[in-house]
């Protein structure tokens, strides 16, 4: 399983079948997680480049084999398509139809069911309940352990609660641990500070959480201007 497939069944109902986070904030927050799980098993690097008055960060795909993996290959695909990018700027490359990828993928393991219907027969609506609940209780087994003991996180763990805090969503998913939301957000962002694997890895995430303020701000914007 992916770090992205993890987070996918983290954030979908499993009684609903939707989403817990509007749909640009989970395209991009798995587009992250895809980015993060390439960084980690060495296939993608973020380096600095060196502009005449700055530099910035760019990803840039690692040679080699193919990961046998269809999603992370055709990411690494993407991300050598053209002129390197930023961090930030990778996530639409890499999340464009990613979401429905994963789904299916899911769906195929016979851990989600594909629901399709409308609304007063006229809109189509889908939806991916749980079948199979078994592998995201064993992960949300893991994040409630570290984030109520303290205790030291994996890589995969750590990218996770990262992510999550980058969505502010940690006091909803966790809410039930007793504990009350501003010590959850501390201690999640205290795992995404010291817990993250590698400066590159921080690096993909902080773009995870640079591109949900954009897209925040943004629908606050609209939101303004129509009313």
């Amino acid at each position: 399983m992916l770090i992205a497939e993890d987070l996918l069944l983290l954030l979908i109902d499993d009684a609903t079948g939707k989403a817990v986070v509007d749909g640009q904030r989970l395209d991009l927050a798995l587009a992250g997680s895809v980015l993060v799980e390439l960084v980690i098993a060495r296939r993608a690097e973020v380096r600095t480049v060196q502009g005449r008055f700055t530099s910035r960060a760019v990803v840039v795909p690692v040679t080699g084999a193919p990961t046998g993996d269809p999603v992370l290959d055709e990411a690494l695909r993407r991300l050598a398509a053209g002129a390197p990018r930023t961090p930030q700027n990778a996530l639409g490359p890499i999340g464009k139809g990613l979401k429905d990828a994963l789904r299916d993928r899911l769906v195929a393991r016979g851990i989600l069911r594909a629901e399709h219907g409308t609304v007063l027969g006229i809109f189509p609506t889908r939806a991916w309940p749980a079948v199979d609940s078994s592998h995201e209780a064993a992960v949300r087994a893991g994040l409630r352990d570290v984030l109520l003991t303290g205790r030291p996180p994996s890589d995969r763990e750590a990218s996770l609660v990262a992510v999550l805090h980058a969505l502010d969503v940690v006091p909803k998913q966790f809410g039930d641990l007793g504990l009350d939301r501003r010590t959850l957000k501390a201690r999640a962002g205290a795992i995404a500070r010291h817990h993250v694997a590698g400066d590159a890895v921080r690096k993909a995430i902080e773009a995870v959480n640079a591109a949900t303020m954009a897209a925040v701000t943004a629908a606050g914007a609209a939101e303004a201007a129509s009313s």
